[in-house]
């Protein structure tokens, strides 16, 4: 009776790494071997790159979105004005914000007036939203008060206008200059109403990494809001914002409960959902897609292996009379065919984990090269190319990379361990 050795014993090994070695003159497959190897690295390199530039890029468009617009937005129920239209204004704004501070988990609430109009300096004019606020609540706004890049200084809010740097540049001003905004909704008169102009200086400019934030922008104190919309005494909206953002469902009840009067709320979900939800389906469709790109290099080592078992069928009849089982042979085979997928996914770990840790050099070069336009914000809505490395991410890839080189190995090492030593050496 054959004797039977440990699994995974010393001696098997050493006859895997002698095949895996062997050059295609004594029988061998390593060209074929290391075209399974480059392409497992490279298509787990590719599933690695991919997901973290997904997690980068959600994790950055959600910042951008709760660093600088309101959690929730509270405005009070439409109610029909004197000559016939809407109106949903909050008259008691300071009531309504004192009472939603009363929640717990919300952090701020803040009065605010908002209007689309025009801004102009020169010949330069852009179309831009005024957010008119005051002093203390503009300083509890992550991306406006700690923006990625600021000009001026917010403390002088007070006394002039804060603008995005897109503004800025399409307007072509700096600090200390003067802006004219103009909206046609202006002042009354007994001729009916003409348009309203008032002049501001700009007393900060600030980068706050969305590009539409970044485009349209400005900031007004809310008093000049008020004179400057009709608003006086009157506020749009209170703009909330939470300790965390992700629960804010939670909070809605609450919130509604402690205005007491008609209202109605609008959440950073319900502004941003429908491209969250097509981030989420592309994600799914991008790791499907790049899943089914390590199944093919996978593949390679089942060509391999074929390959290998068919020129070393008469290593396998000597060693099958010599006592080995067939659940040596098998294991003989997967290891040759796994350490191919183990090694290319190591190398492909490394190679991705290193090119989404230094995207942005790697993305700079590939801007110079191709002449720059790679990347445009107006497009994208931020920067640059985003990638946040996750350990689940990593895990993910490593888990698809050697689940499936482990499955493909076992068809061509269970064929050779099956096969008849006496067919393997008739010929021989």
């Amino acid at each position: 009776m054959p004797k039977r050795t440990a699994p995974f014993s010393r001696f098997e090994w050493q006859i895997a790494w002698r095949y895996l070695r062997a050059r295609r003159a004594e029988g061998g497959v390593s060209t074929m071997t290391w075209i399974s190897l480059i392409g497992i690295t490279l298509a787990v390199a590719a599933l690695i790159i991919t997901l973290a530039v997904r997690t980068g890029f959600r994790d950055e468009f959600v910042d951008t979105i709760l660093g600088a617009n309101a959690h929730v937005e509270v405005f009070a129920q439409s109610r029909v004005t004197a000559n016939g239209g809407l109106d949903r204004t909050i008259q008691n704004y300071e009531d309504w914000a004192d009472r939603i501070m009363t929640v717990p988990g919300v952090v701020r609430a803040a009065p605010l007036i908002k209007g689309q109009i025009m801004a102009n300096r020169g010949q330069y004019n852009a179309g831009v939203e005024v957010f008119g606020i005051s002093q203390e609540d503009i300083m509890t706004i992550p991306r406006i008060a700690e923006p990625e890049s600021s000009a001026g200084d917010l403390a002088d809010f007070e006394r002039g206008i804060s603008i995005g740097s897109g503004v800025a540049a399409e307007l072509n001003v700096g600090i200390g200059d003067k802006i004219k905004i103009i909206s046609p909704n202006g002042v009354k008169t007994a001729f009916g109403t003409s348009p309203r102009v008032n002049a501001y200086e700009v007393t900060y400019i600030f980068t706050a990494g969305r590009w539409d934030i970044d485009r349209t922008r400005v900031y007004l104190p809310i008093a000049e809001a008020q004179s400057f919309f009709n608003r006086e005494g009157l506020a749009d909206e209170i703009e909330v914002m939470v300790d965390d953002p992700e629960g804010i469902d939670d909070l809605l009840l609450p919130i509604m409960e402690a205005v007491e009067d008609p209202s109605g709320v609008w959440t950073w979900r319900d502004r941003s959902g429908a491209f969250l939800r097509a981030l989420d389906m592309e994600d799914n469709v991008m790791f499907i897609i790049l899943s089914v790109l390590v199944l093919i290099a996978s593949m390679n080592i089942t060509s391999g292996l074929i390959m290998l078992v068919k020129n070393k069928g008469r290593d396998i009849g000597i060693l099958r009379t010599m006592g080995l089982t067939e659940g040596s042979i098998l294991r003989v085979f997967f290891l040759c065919g796994s350490l191919t997928g183990v090694v290319g996914t190591i190398a492909g770990v490394i190679l991705g984990c290193l090119f989404a840790l230094n995207i942005d050099s790697v993305f700079s070069l590939v801007n110079y090269v191709s002449g720059g336009g790679v990347w445009d914000p107006s497009i994208r809505g931020i920067y640059h190319l985003p990638a946040k490395l996750e350990f689940w991410d990593v895990a993910s890839a490593v888990g698809l990379s050697l689940t499936l080189s482990f499955v493909v190995t076992l068809f061509p090492a269970r064929k050779a361990a099956r096969m008849n030593p006496v067919e393997a050496l008739r010929y021989e």
